[in-house]
C-alpha cells in the first residue's frame, strides 16, 4: 500500500511505514520539511540525500504525504522520477529504502547507483 500525491514531473511515493517514520522525525519540528536529492557519490555514481529543511528551494518540486511535505531537488527529478521510498527492519534496525525504476547498478554495498 502506498501513500502517493501524483505529480507529472516527479512522482515519488511513499509506503504507510516511510510516511509514518518522517512524520515522527517532523512531529518537533513544526514547519519543516523533508529534502530529497541526489549528489555524486561512491563507486557507482550517485546516492540519495534526505535532509531536513526549513524551505523548498525555488525550483524544487513539492509533494504532500499526509503530515509530510517532500521537496524534490529539480535537478535530480529526472533520474528519481517513479522512485517509491521505503522503511523496512533489517536484524535490529529500521532502514530507508529507495525502489528507483531508473536504476541501471547499484553498488555492492549498496550505498551509491546508477541511471541510464
Amino acid at each position: 500500500m502506498t501513500a502517493t500525491t501524483f505529480d507529472p514531473v516527479s512522482s515519488v511515493s511513499l509506503t504507510a511505514s516511510a510516511q509514518k517514520y518522517f512524520t515522527s522525525k517532523l512531529v518537533k519540528q513544526p514547519g519543516k520539511l523533508i529534502r530529497l536529492s541526489t549528489k555524486e557519490s561512491g563507486c557507482t555514481g550517485f546516492s540519495y540525500v534526505l535532509d531536513i529543511v526549513d524551505a523548498a528551494q525555488a525550483e524544487d518540486t513539492v509533494l504532500s504525504f499526509g503530515d509530510v511535505t517532500f521537496a524534490v531537488d529539480s535537478q535530480s527529478t529526472a533520474m528519481l522520477n517513479g522512485t517509491e521510498i521505503d522503511l523496512v527492519r533489517e536484524g535490529v534496525n529500521e532502514v530507508v529504502k529507495f525502489h528507483n525504476p531508473n536504476v541501471v547498478a547499484e553498488c555492492g554495498c549498496g550505498e551509491s547507483f546508477s541511471v541510464s
